[in-house]
């Protein structure tokens, strides 16, 4: 299996080359053949800079510049699309759900899943760290009304942690309009709608006490839930596009 790991990054450089060793380390003792492409935001800080430092050592790396910030959506996208694996993951900067998860998801794509994604839901996960009160009782709310208007039966779409077989992700992210928070729920939304088969999983959650969701990252989100809901209706994912080339 040639597998391929998008990590989108934005202002990353304290800990991304925590995240990239990890993920290395962890592919270069199993069977994969793989890549591990680095998808920069348009940072103002090193992040590029200690990436491109990193190359060196990790031949499997490569790295994806943009000059502006067009917003996490956009960046996993324009790594989907422009990756080569059989299996493509994207994964957080944070290394909130580790590398390791990838073998519980290869499990699924060899049983004909098209996509799995990592739950907070599912019996058995756990967060590790505290998190504020707010952003769980928000997130419940949250994922509610994300279930009524754009994801019926999927109860977390916001883990960064998300694996497609390479036919999905060409077809999903090349018909992608929203750029930043509400992406996942967009994805989501496109895999049930062009009939691919979707596998939640449990995880253990590392919480990342300095994430920079803040609170008005929730109707935000909402709005985006709005805005699938109005494009499922209208037809506009029955064209794809061109953004992401």
């Amino acid at each position: 299996m040639h597998l391929s790991v998008i990590i989108p990054a934005y202002n990353e450089e304290d800990r991304i080359t925590k995240t990239i060793r990890s993920v290395s380390e962890f592919l270069s003792s199993e069977n994969y053949d793989y890549e591990i492409l680095v998808v920069d935001d348009g940072s103002r800080d090193k992040t590029i800079q200690v990436v491109d430092d990193l190359k060196k050592e990790i031949t499997n790396l490569e790295l994806i510049g943009n000059k502006d910030n067009n917003g996490k959506g956009y960046v996993v996208g324009q790594g989907m699309l422009r990756a080569r694996g059989d299996v493509r993951l994207f994964m957080d900067a944070d290394n909130a759900t580790p590398i390791d998860y990838i073998k519980d998801a290869e499990v699924w794509i060899s049983r004909g899943f098209d996509v799995v994604i990592a739950s907070l839901t599912e019996p058995g996960s756990k967060i590790v760290g505290h998190e504020m009160w707010y952003r769980r009782f928000l997130g419940r709310i949250a994922n509610m009304i994300t279930q009524i208007l754009a994801t019926p039966g999927i109860s977390d779409t916001q883990r960064g942690f998300k694996v497609f077989t390479s036919k999905a992700a060409e077809d999903i992210f090349s018909r992608t309009t929203i750029k930043r928070w509400g992406f996942d729920m967009e994805a989501l939304a496109l895999a049930q709608k062009l009939g691919y088969k979707i596998k939640s999983i449990p995880i253990i959650w590392n919480n990342n006490p300095n994430s920079r969701v803040n609170i008005w990252a929730y109707p935000k989100t909402l709005l985006d839930a709005v805005k699938i809901r109005w494009n499922l209706w209208t037809g506009i994912y029955n064209n794809k596009s061109k953004r992401h080339a």
